[in-house]
């Protein structure tokens, strides 16, 4: 299960035109721990923040640099998928492919090492590929008065907040080399995915936030 709202992996509402979808790639290294919580926390948040039916052109998918494909979710990242109440059903991992990259707007890595090849791969992946957590800090520093209203549709205000944060990369640095990392969890108790997982979550609400333009429910 790649996608929700229609069965297959896009969401419907006007005014996205047909067939006009934006992918979201989460990437980290086994698809089996970081990407699959950080791709169900992603669809989760936004199925709180735009409910049932979704807004249209939205597609949340996750693969590995050494992915382990067919593979299930660990069973801890399911744990901690279930504290936040979101589904873990249906996941598979999948191995990253070229085609992955060059069919996503967007890819969010765990890691700078995850980010580098990614970028590595070419397809001129470079202006839409960050860390997860980089991403957050470019987005918290965009003002969402400049970004389409929702209106206007998700798909384009999502164009837009990666070209904004594409621009803003050169000028907001990281403050540390690790401020950037999603450390992997892969083998530690449950308690550490559990750290993780807050570590995703709490990065991944201004994402969402910027994304739809509607906060959190209190």
């Amino acid at each position: 299960m790649r996608g929700i709202g229609n069965g297959d992996g896009t969401w419907s509402t006007a005014p996205a035109a047909p067939g006009d979808t934006f992918r979201i790639l989460h990437v980290s290294t086994g698809n089996v721990c970081r990407s699959p919580i950080t791709e169900r926390l992603t669809r989760h948040a936004l199925a709180d923040r735009l409910g049932d039916p979704l807004w249209g052109g939205l597609v949340v998918e996750s693969a590995g640099t050494w992915g382990h494909e067919g593979a299930p979710m660990e069973a801890n990242a399911e744990t901690v998928l279930a504290d936040f109440g979101a589904d873990a059903s249906g996941f598979v991992g999948r191995e990253l492919l070229d085609e992955h990259v060059i069919e996503a707007d967007l890819v969010l890595t765990a890691t700078r090492d995850h980010r580098a090849q990614v970028i590595s791969m070419g397809h001129s992946a470079g202006l839409r590929t960050f860390t997860l957590k980089e991403f957050t800090r470019l987005v918290n520093a965009i003002d969402m008065a400049t970004l389409p209203p929702l209106e206007d549709g998700v798909v384009a205000r999502a164009r837009a907040l990666v070209r904004a944060a594409a621009a803003l990369r050169g000028w907001l640095l990281a403050p540390t080399a690790e401020a950037d990392e999603v450390y992997d969890p892969y083998g530690a108790p449950l308690t550490f995915f559990r750290s993780i997982g807050e570590e995703i979550n709490e990065a991944l609400d201004p994402v969402v936030t910027a994304l739809t333009g509607v906060p959190a429910r209190a």
